[in-house]
């Protein structure tokens, strides 16, 4: 019999988690598809993180900072930053599909993460190109990288075109890297 590893269980329990979370929320997800998913028994869950409201904020915080991680702010590029993090939820939707389900259904735990927040938003306070206060500029710049995964398909598809052909992706990537750009860059000739 192979020697347990506590660590990679917990490992595996957490990432099932944030996919059963990002997929289905705090209300919808199920313990018992996060312990089959992660080839281990619900004991074993409420061993490592007590109950399916930690096993969540563990998912949200884990997500958030995986996020982080991938994508750091870059202070002298917002408007490339905005493109990179907009490429991010297209291939990794759970940190944005999770801090959404907080946001519904949990809200007291969206606010974990905030040693990422800090670390951000101390970034993007001490450019000296920033033309807002860090706060809002980091919550217009995710809004928009996020708001092509957000929007109604009926809206997307509204002119016509296919909101899932790759061309059509890649157009509004450029659109909206070009509307931060604008952005800043209008900002920091009337700051």
């Amino acid at each position: 019999m192979p020697a347990r590893n506590p660590e990679a269980t917990k490992a595996r329990i957490l990432d099932a988690a944030v996919g059963e979370f990002a997929a289905h929320g705090f209300a919808g997800a199920r313990v018992e598809r996060v312990a089959r998913r992660a080839a281990t028994n619900i004991r074993m869950i409420y061993a490592y993180f007590g109950s399916k409201d930690s096993l969540f904020d563990a998912a949200l915080v884990d997500s958030v900072r995986s996020m982080a991680a991938a994508v750091p702010p870059t202070t002298e590029d917002l408007p490339g930053w905005a493109g990179r993090l907009f490429d991010y939820h297209g291939r990794a939707p759970a940190a944005m599909r999770i801090s959404l389900w907080a946001q519904l259904e949990r809200p007291q735990a969206a606010s974990e993460p905030m040693e990422s927040y800090l670390a951000k938003t101390a970034q993007v306070a001490d450019a000296a190109s920033s033309p807002l206060p860090a706060v809002d500029l980091l919550t217009i710049i995710y809004a928009v990288a996020q708001a092509w995964y957000l929007t109604p398909v009926g809206l997307l598809s509204a002119d016509g075109s296919d909101p899932s052909d790759d061309v059509r992706i890649a157009a509004h990537r450029a659109a909206l890297v070009t509307a931060i750009r604008r952005m800043v860059e209008g900002q920091a000739e009337h700051g």
